[in-house]
């Protein structure tokens, strides 16, 4: 009788990374516990009194005392959770309001929220594109995104990492008459690269494809009123499906797409990740509605944040690191490390100086870089980002990668 064989096997090689790495001594970069978060740019972390630069909160809005109070009234009238789908009890009011507040800030007919970005890339790419459609998208797309095309059972057409050729010349090859789906990310999370979006889609428009644009990363931000990259480019108005998250610059948790397609709210019906999940907790859909009004008035701290962008990719660069791009390009800076356990060694010398950041390893990295990932904040002020890159400083002396 032949011995059954562990499903957990295909795991033994990620096992023995991790075992290999916490053997060294250092602590582990992937269970970091904050026992107190004091502000959206300090914690204590592992016991430390810690600046944050590995977070995502690029607004700052977690502690805004307006989105704070939102969700304890929220709380209070309405209670902790729904208990049910949207398409059953799980509409309360504060739902279609956040629904009402992301159709002014992009100014778009069609809104719908699910309870995480994840499911939202995952609901509305499996929904719109299934069997016998085309879906093209960059290499280096989220894992949600590939999830949803895999869920949608769609033929997938990945291309080369921001090629304009290579995005062309594969729509050519689909078979004319065929449905097809381009999906674009405006800032690209591990590296913080944007996407040239307004020559991309104007060639998506040319095969006759529909567009969706992944702004988890740059809305709130990027843009005159914060709509993301394709705003910042001229070319929203010709984006069929924007996707967002509210765990960025939002604050909160969720995650949504705004749409102008006049068909659009059929997905409230068929889209199986939002009916067969429970609705987000009132009190976070007040807390993201709060926030998002708040945000369509955010230009000085849009501008104070594209300023740390600025201040500390520059200092970075002086200090001899070598960086994900040649000029700041969103919040995310990404510092590239020679290897994993370099790059574990300085993530534990920054953390003992008092500073978070992410350390970013292959799978999910491109090109199987290691690498240390820091996502600014408008809150972060100028002497803190001066004081960041004195730890940096020490730090990488320390480890010996400058």
């Amino acid at each position: 009788m032949s011995e059954n064989r562990d499903l957990f096997s295909k795991f033994d090689d990620i096992i023995q990374v991790r075992e290999n790495l916490l053997a060294s001594g250092v602590e582990d970069p992937f269970s970091l516990v904050m026992e107190k978060v004091l502000s959206p740019t300090r914690a204590i972390c592992n016991g430390r009194d810690t600046i944050l630069l590995g977070t995502y909160n690029y607004m700052g809005m977690t502690f805004d005392p307006d989105v704070i109070e939102a969700g304890k009234q929220a709380l209070e009238n309405y209670g902790s959770g729904t208990t049910g789908s949207r398409v059953l009890n799980g509409t309360y009011q504060g739902h279609k309001e956040c629904e009402e507040a992301l159709r002014e800030f992009y100014g778009m007919d069609h809104a719908m929220v699910f309870s995480t970005g994840y499911q939202a890339n995952l609901g509305i790419i499996s929904t719109i594109a299934g069997k016998g459609d085309y879906i093209v998208l960059d290499i280096d797309s989220h894992a949600s995104i590939w999830d949803g095309c895999a869920l949608g059972k769609a033929e997938i057409v990945p291309f080369k990492h921001n090629d304009i050729e290579a995005l062309e010349n594969r729509l050519r090859r689909i078979p004319e008459g065929a449905g097809k789906l381009v999906v674009l990310e405006g800032v690209y999370s591990m590296l913080g690269d944007i996407a040239p979006l307004k020559e991309m889609i104007a060639i998506a428009k040319k095969y006759g494809a529909m567009v969706l644009v992944d702004e988890a990363h740059s809305m709130g931000f990027i843009g005159e009123h914060g709509r993301g990259v394709a705003e910042a480019q001229g070319v929203i108005d010709d984006v069929d499906f924007v996707i967002g998250t509210f765990s960025k610059s939002v604050g909160t948790v969720g995650g949504f797409c705004v749409s102008n397609h006049p068909k659009f709210e059929i997905m409230r019906l068929v889209c199986r990740p939002y009916v067969f999940t429970a609705s987000l907790p009132p009190s976070v859909v007040a807390t993201a509605a709060t926030s998002i009004r708040k945000l369509m008035h955010g230009s000085n701290k849009r501008a104070h944040l594209w300023e740390n962008s600025k201040r500390l990719h520059a200092g970075l660069t002086g200090l001899g690191f070598t960086l994900g791009t040649k000029e700041p390009q969103s919040a995310i800076v990404a510092v590239i490390m020679p290897d994993l356990e370099k790059g574990a060694a300085m993530w534990e010398a920054l953390l003992k100086e008092g500073l978070y950041v992410n350390l970013a390893r292959p799978p999910a990295t491109p090109a199987n870089m290691t690498l240390l990932r820091c996502s600014l904040c408008a809150e972060h002020s100028s002497e803190e980002v001066e004081t960041i890159l004195g730890m940096f400083e020490r730090a990488g002396k320390a480890v010996g990668i400058i």
